[in-house]
């Protein structure tokens, strides 16, 4: 086991950032992480975040839309975080999205949708950062598939990229190796590969006590194994993200040289702020005590070598249920194969003559879906914290004077979920697997 006071936990700082810093570094941590939240500019405007949290936050200097807390809420407890408003994600995490918004420019004018891959995806905290920056820039025009080859973790990913809203975003499970098929389709492939975890020593007590040289080498080979699967998917031209959340140079600046003598591409240098580091080879190394997030490895790399194209069946998905955007539905054809388990916003179903809307029609950052449904009525139905909160444990509500049929249950404007009034009662469409699991009668908010 290691711990803190281990001389072993000093090596890993000293061999880092050197013995001067690692002093630094380790006194940070032994103390209290950060809080920060990055904002869905989907849902939401630049004013929430002063409005909802406080004025006593402050941006993280990467990340336009991130901010950090001065006391961590009862994020549970928010119906406004059930709503998709906002990601709650560690700062130093947001780092990966600035380099990806700063390579964006080069993937204009391709004539086609913008391709992304987010290979090792869960729980989703930069799948919705890149989604929220392709939005901005190239509107429905991308396609970003996150991946989590873990089907446990891979519903987690399902849950947040739903709360999200995205309709241009695919989830799917399969091994990295499933890419290899795909030569030349993505644009840009970001690997956010499992490592030895150091970086989150500070929140994470059994990725300190599970630490050893053997899973770090163990973690390096693996890495390379995930890289090497994925590489053909990646178009020449094309950009690998590469990113960890340990300091070791193993599974860090080696693992970086070997993409680029064994796989063929070129190291890019990341874009610097106040507090990183800049290893050896252009990277970024983030340290808890020089930033306030956690510890955590970026780099970028420039395919260099030659990539076939994976000619496309260009299947088209059976969307009869689904709204899939039309610049894209041909790329989500071609994903067929991989048997995604979440592919654009399912609408809802059919049952005799009534349409049943799906729960996640409700969470779509797309309003005017809902209204491009033939026959499909609904009126909104604008509830308290305390009702809000109810409706998402579960509870039965109810509030006369809204006509029958289906309920768009809203907080502060923001949807949550359907409910069907039948006059008397309002039935729930809320999965149960969404609801709040807290006793929200018993729990000081």
């Amino acid at each position: 086991m290691l711990e803190l006071g281990d001389s072993r936990f000093w090596n890993i700082l000293d061999r880092a950032v050197g013995r001067e810093n690692a002093t630094t570094a380790a006194r940070a941590f032994e103390g209290p992480a950060s809080v920060s939240v990055r904002l869905n500019p989907a849902k939401v405007s630049s004013d929430f975040a002063k409005e909802h949290f406080g004025k006593d936050i402050a941006q993280v200097p990467w990340c336009q839309s991130g901010y950090f807390l001065e006391d961590r809420p009862r994020f549970t407890l928010d119906p406004l975080f059930h709503a998709g408003c906002y990601y709650v994600q560690d700062s130093s995490a947001m780092y990966v999205g600035s380099i990806f918004r700063n390579i964006l420019n080069e993937l204009e004018g391709l004539g086609r949708p913008v391709r992304v891959l987010d290979l090792c995806a869960a729980p989703g905290g930069k799948t919705t950062d890149l989604a929220a920056s392709l939005r901005l820039k190239f509107g429905d025009g991308f396609m970003l598939v996150a991946n989590e080859v873990m089907r446990g973790r891979a519903s987690i990913l399902v849950e947040n990229v739903t709360l999200w809203g995205d309709a241009n975003v695919v989830v799917t499970s399969a091994d990295p190796k499933a890419f290899a098929k795909m030569e030349g389709f993505f644009d840009v492939i970001l690997a956010d590969v499992p490592c030895s975890g150091e970086g989150m020593f500070r929140k994470d007590p059994k990725a300190l006590e599970d630490w050893s040289e053997d899973v770090v080498a163990l973690c390096a080979s693996r890495q390379k194994r995930i890289l090497g699967d994925a590489w053909p998917a990646l178009r020449a031209g094309g950009f690998l993200i590469y990113s960890t959340c340990t300091f070791e140079a193993a599974e860090n600046e080696e693992n970086v040289n070997w993409i680029a003598a064994e796989l063929g591409a070129e190291i890019m240098e990341c874009e610097m702020f106040r507090g990183i580091f800049r290893t050896s080879n252009g990277g970024a190394l983030l340290v808890p005590g020089f930033v306030k997030g956690e510890g955590q490895f970026a780099a970028l790399l420039h395919k260099t070598s030659v990539s076939s194209s994976w000619n496309s069946k260009g299947v088209r998905p059976d969307d009869s249920m689904l709204w899939i955007p039309e610049p894209i539905r041909k790329d989500a054809g071609s994903l067929a194969w991989l048997r995604p388990i979440r592919i654009g916003i399912p609408l809802g179903a059919r049952k005799g003559n009534d349409f049943v809307p799906s729960a996640d029609l409700a969470l779509a950052a797309d309003e005017s879906i809902m209204q491009d449904i033939h026959n499909f009525n609904y009126f909104r139905a604008e509830v308290d914290e305390g009702m809000a909160l109810q409706f998402l444990h579960r509870d039965n509500i109810f509030v006369e004077g809204y006509p029958k049929g289906y309920l768009l249950i809203c907080f502060q404007g923001h949807p949550l979920g359907f409910v069907k009034n039948l006059g008397n009662r309002w039935n729930s469409l809320l999965p149960h697997g969404r609801r709040i699991r807290m006793d929200i009668e018993k729990t000081e908010s």
